[in-house]
């Protein structure tokens, strides 16, 4: 049915521009005989009378259960309905009860809260896929924290959601910002709440010590609360949209690379919609709390066994340390960016961490076939691991392990 607007449109290209019916039903996107209907009858007609439903007259009957259970499901509904006498069906009584609840449920109201200079963080996790390595997938995730007065934003990439890695996060963080603010906020991650229920928080101990190591004041949201933390998730989805389509990466240090790129040109530097001001411009790091002198240690940290072919297991990977440490248990403790072994607290060696995920073992050899094919010609057996190595598995060198960034403490030893 047109409207009148429409009508009188009809009738003034026809009687006073004398458009004809073709004309204007091109037009305006109408058929002719549409058009010619209008033409004899201008007055609208009146609408079809709506037709009943069965549920109607227990519908008083239905917002009588509803008070008395408001959770009272559709299912059950139509069973007291049948033994009332209705005969219809189930997708009436669910439609109508959803209806009936979305009319009844009332839209939360939020009063928004501006932070004054230095007085909160906001700090959350997302995942972000994975990236490959050597055909290996390691899952991705994004570190955010966002300075609330300000909306300044700070995001590294990592590969990890332990404890340890949680806490360097904060430490990078709290670096980048210059400071730490007074109260920082979470959601119920389990690295910093142990328990909640309603307003009673119990945080994880070890949090508890980090965060009186570095003077802040832990906050939790109530749970399934997103909102009481909303400038964070803001961010991540401005990260989402902004920061992650239409790129490539090669590994982690690459993804952080670009992000910290990003940070400067781009996040750190647009006009804030909300504040209307740049929020590297609006930061006041002279608000926030001093940073401890000398940072405690937090990195990863695990006891691995030094195997016979002088090589120990660490997340995947396999690294070589001096023969006289065959059998040790030693110390592993490894960051992003490298892995260091100790021998109680004296540093052995350090690697670059490696990602990927370090192919089997090669197969083992008897003491037979090592001295018939190790031994040379001048009868003495090679005296460096490479040149065993080589000489059981001519294609696979010591040169396809992990590279040392440091030099053996222990210079006599053959490795």
């Amino acid at each position: 049915m047109l409207t009148n607007e429409q009508i009188d449109t009809i009738h003034r290209l026809h009687f006073v521009e004398k458009w004809t019916v073709r004309q204007i039903a091109r037009h305006l996107h109408i058929g002719r005989r549409t058009v010619a209907k209008y033409l004899i009858k201008p007055e609208q007609t009146p609408p079809h009378p709506s037709r009943g439903s069965k549920l109607d007259r227990f519908k008083p009957t239905i917002e009588d259960w509803l008070e008395r259970d408001s959770s009272i499901t559709a299912a059950v509904i139509l069973q007291r309905l049948c033994e009332l006498g209705f005969t219809g069906g189930y997708t009436i009584v669910k439609d109508h009860l959803q209806q009936v609840r979305t009319e009844k449920k009332a839209r939360r109201a939020f009063v928004r809260m501006e932070p004054a200079a230095g007085e909160r963080f906001e700090i959350d996790w997302a995942h972000f896929g994975s990236l490959i390595y050597n055909g290996a997938p390691r899952k991705l995730y994004a570190f955010a924290l966002v300075e609330c007065h300000s909306r300044k934003l700070y995001l590294e990439f990592t590969h990890s959601q332990t404890f340890e890695t949680f806490v360097r996060c904060h430490v990078h963080a709290f670096d980048a910002m210059g400071g730490v603010a007074r109260e920082l906020w979470y959601d119920n991650l389990a690295t910093v709440v142990a328990e909640h229920e309603a307003n009673l928080v119990r945080f994880n101990p070890r949090f508890l010590a980090f965060a009186r190591e570095y003077n802040f004041v832990p906050r939790a949201c109530h749970v399934a609360a997103a909102w009481e933390k909303g400038k964070i998730e803001r961010a991540i989805g401005y990260i989402r949209q902004n920061f992650w389509p239409l790129r490539q990466f090669t590994d982690l240090p690459d993804v952080n690379s670009q992000a910290h790129h990003w940070l400067e040109t781009v996040a750190n530097r647009r006009r804030h919609r909300e504040t209307s001001e740049i929020p590297d411009e609006r930061f006041r790091p002279e608000c926030l709390k001093p940073l401890p002198t000398i940072p405690l240690d937090y990195r990863d940290s695990v006891e691995a066994v030094v195997h016979k072919d002088l090589r120990l297991s660490f997340d995947g990977n396999r690294y070589c340390v001096p023969a006289r440490f065959v059998g040790h248990r030693l110390t592993v403790k490894a960051d992003s960016s490298s892995v260091t072994i100790y021998d109680q607290h004296q540093e052995i060696v350090r690697y670059p961490r490696c990602w990927g995920v370090d192919r089997p073992s090669a197969p083992s050899v008897s003491k037979k076939s090592y001295s018939r094919r190790w031994r040379p010609p001048s009868g003495r057996p090679p005296n460096t691991v490479s040149s065993r190595y080589s000489a059981l598995h001519p294609k696979t060198t010591c040169a396809s392990w992990p590279t040392p960034t440091g030099r053996w403490l222990d210079k006599s030893a053959n490795c």
